[in-house]
């Protein structure tokens, strides 16, 4: 999958609809009393400083290579993404569960609940509308990948975390409006206090699954499997070399690669030769993807062999099929 995009467009539509609705949610939990709108409000709260986080990342990863940090500032973008997993999870889902349970210890009988259901309708609009610029941004993006796995390799965290988050936005809503519906029909609060920990749950298991994404960049994943392999034909197929051994990628962000090559070359060549190969090499790589900032070149013998043990030592250290791990 390639790499998103690093315009804010969506960023932009999904704070200015989350900051209207957060205020609208508010208003609404005060004239109400109802704990769902008001955890939906905090909801709001949280998803709109995710976006100035998440803009903020990506600014900083568009800094310049400095002696400090020769590699860039590109992990800015994976480092706030990480931040942004941890703060929907302690703010998002912890005052949504916390919220929910002293709403049910303590129940408070909901008033004006048509106030309610026409500040749910209008923020499901908005964030209706959010969700669908974000979801054609991802889909343009994605190729003809499915959307788990298209997401499982995505290197632009943005992209699908604003996704995501509309996604457990619009299901918080309507969970938000059934708790009330049922509060109603009851005459028991305590289905809005549940509501509002079903909202937390959801949140929780949003924020798990960007948690897991984000710190697996921020570690630092390698590039596309069609990258690295391309990487590899580029140089096999030059005059002079005998063969390609490691080809190792990592992304610092989502359009900046550093890859690292062993190559073989013929023991017969002159050091001016494999000089002019080297160079051969990485311009016909970043002629074809700009996004490898650095490729580094090492000169080894035998290196097919090496990656072929390798290979060979990695498999061997899987666990059986159908065993324990």
């Amino acid at each position: 999958m390639s790499a998103h995009g690093e315009s804010n467009r969506t960023l932009i539509i999904a704070l200015a609809a989350n900051l209207g609705i957060a205020v609208s949610k508010f208003a609404a939990a005060a004239v109400t009393g109802s704990s769902a709108m008001l955890t939906e409000g905090v909801h709001s709260v949280v998803d709109s400083a995710n976006q100035l986080l998440l803009m903020w990342g990506r600014r900083q990863a568009r800094k310049p290579a400095d002696a400090r940090h020769p590699f860039g500032y590109g992990r800015e973008l994976y480092f706030w993404s990480f931040v942004v997993a941890v703060l929907v999870f302690a703010l998002g889902a912890g005052v949504s569960v916390y919220e929910g349970a002293v709403h049910i210890l303590h129940p408070e009988e909901a008033v004006s609940p048509l106030i309610a259901y026409g500040v749910l309708a209008v923020a499901f609009l908005l964030e209706g509308g959010s969700t669908l610029a974000a979801f054609r941004e991802f889909r343009e993006a994605k190729g003809r990948l499915g959307w788990v796995e298209a997401i499982r390799r995505s290197k632009d965290p943005p992209g699908f975390i604003v996704l995501l988050e509309n996604g457990a936005a619009m299901a918080g809503i309507a969970v938000a409006a059934l708790g009330l519906a049922l509060a109603q029909l009851t005459g028991s609060p305590f289905w809005d206090g549940a509501a509002s920990i079903v909202i937390g749950l959801i949140l929780g298991l949003t924020a798990f699954f960007l948690a897991v994404e984000s710190k697996a960049l921020l570690i630092g994943e390698a590039a596309d499997p069609e990258l690295v392999e391309g990487l590899r034909a580029t140089a096999s197929g030059r005059a002079g070399i005998v063969g390609v051994g490691h080809v190792l990628t990592v992304h610092s962000a989502p359009d900046q690669i550093t890859a690292l090559l062993s190559v073989d070359f013929e023991d017969a060549l002159s050091a001016a030769d494999v000089e002019r190969i080297v160079a051969e090499v990485e311009r016909d790589a970043r002629a074809r993807w700009p996004e490898v900032k650095r490729l580094f070149i090492r000169p080894e013998q035998g290196a097919v062999e090496r990656h072929r043990a390798w290979l060979a030592g990695s498999v061997s250290r899987l666990p059986p099929a159908g065993g324990s791990s």
